[in-house]
């Protein structure tokens, strides 16, 4: 009798991790686009864009919070899923980087909608005020010096525990070193690298996806063998 449970655990774990990472992908992609087609990426402009594109960030920042809670559900199932097999050092850095990562993402966004509130209470005083240029500036340097290096701490831990354990193929592991580098000393110098985290997730989850599904149909044709 307890097998039954055990067993629908193992299958449902990996498919939950898969998807909540798909969804979290997919919301942070959308996110990151709106906000970056419609914030220039400049920090010292006067706020010009609050007059015309306010609508859009109010939706960006109201999709953020459920990508962060598949983000979270992600983390969680794949720690799950390693089980005995994850080692402490590497689960605490996993899972710390994750948390900062996330954590810096909604503080930065929430200094964003500050700055919709005051601009919709006070239009004309926002626009070019020290106060505008101190969040903007602060958002700015949160989201591009320390939340995206926490997203490299992320991937190379992931890519590392993925390499010792086997939950994705070794090319992913290598792929998510290689982009963390790049998000480590270049990020900063290109202003589309926000897409390269959420982008490798998506194949991290597609692939953990791929082998949730092909397991069930190889333990079928085994058992009906």
């Amino acid at each position: 009798m307890p097998s039954k449970p055990i067993t629908r655990a193992n299958l449902k774990t990996p498919k939950a991790a898969a998807i909540a990472g798909m969804v979290f992908s997919i919301l942070l992609i959308v996110v990151f686009w709106l906000l970056l087609t419609s914030i220039p990426a400049n920090p010292q402009e006067p706020g010009l864009w609050l007059q015309s594109n306010s609508r859009t960030v109010a939706l960006a920042l109201n999709l953020l919070p459920f990508a962060g809670i598949a983000f979270l559900w992600f983390i969680g199932v794949l720690r799950d899923r390693l089980g005995q097999l994850e080692d402490r050092f590497f689960a605490t850095v996993f899972f710390g980087s994750g948390l900062l990562f996330l954590g810096m993402l909604f503080t930065a966004a929430a200094m964003v909608g500050a700055i919709l509130i005051a601009f919709a209470m006070q239009p004309q005083e926002l626009i070019g005020s020290p106060t505008f240029h101190f969040a903007r500036a602060a958002a700015y340097s949160l989201v591009n010096v320390y939340m995206i290096k926490m997203a490299s701490v992320f991937m190379i831990t992931t890519s590392t525990v993925a390499i010792y354990t086997g939950i994705a193929p070794r090319w992913l592991a290598v792929l998510g070193y290689l982009l963390a580098l790049l998000l480590l000393f270049g990020s900063f110098y290109m202003r589309w690298s926000f897409l390269v985290f959420p982008s490798w997730v998506f194949l991290l989850s597609a692939s953990i996806l791929r082998d949730s599904l092909r397991r069930p149909s190889e333990a079928a044709l085994t058992g009906g063998g």
